[in-house]
């Protein structure tokens, strides 16, 4: 059972998918420190004064008979902070991301030339073609 299980682990990828969520949720809590202890406080400074995440426009007010009051309102407030929390956390992840991610360059294109045959595009290297068999000079 355990020669099983080992199989399942490393012939399916669990293992590296367990590794990636990990790393996953590292990344991540350090996306959310960097954004709450250091941009956060930069862009509070440009943001308005008060607790502007609380904004609403409230639609309906009911109360009931015990007394307890609920309202039906829009939140807007909530989520104009909610969307400038994800711009911030993306802005901060692409520039990780860009600086441990570095890009691989393309392979360089094979040079081809044309079948005089059947007009198939062919390595230039090659002696006969692959579509038509043709010898080639």
């Amino acid at each position: 059972m355990i020669s099983e299980f080992r199989g399942f682990l490393t012939k399916t990828n669990a293992l590296a998918l367990a590794v990636g969520v990990m790393i996953g949720a590292a990344v991540g809590n350090v996306v959310g420190a960097v954004t709450s202890d250091i941009l956060m406080p930069i862009v509070s400074l440009f943001m308005p004064a008060g607790d502007w995440h609380e904004a609403k426009i409230v639609m309906r007010t009911v109360t009931d008979a015990a007394g307890k009051t609920t309202e039906t309102a829009i939140l807007y407030g909530h989520l104009i902070g909610v969307i400038l929390d994800f711009l911030i956390i993306s802005f901060v992840l692409f520039f990780i991301v860009r600086a441990l991610v570095k890009p691989v360059p393309a392979p360089a294109a094979e040079p081809m030339k044309q079948c005089p045959e059947c007009l198939e595009m062919i390595p230039a290297a090659a002696h006969r073609c692959r579509a038509c068999t043709a010898a080639l000079g």
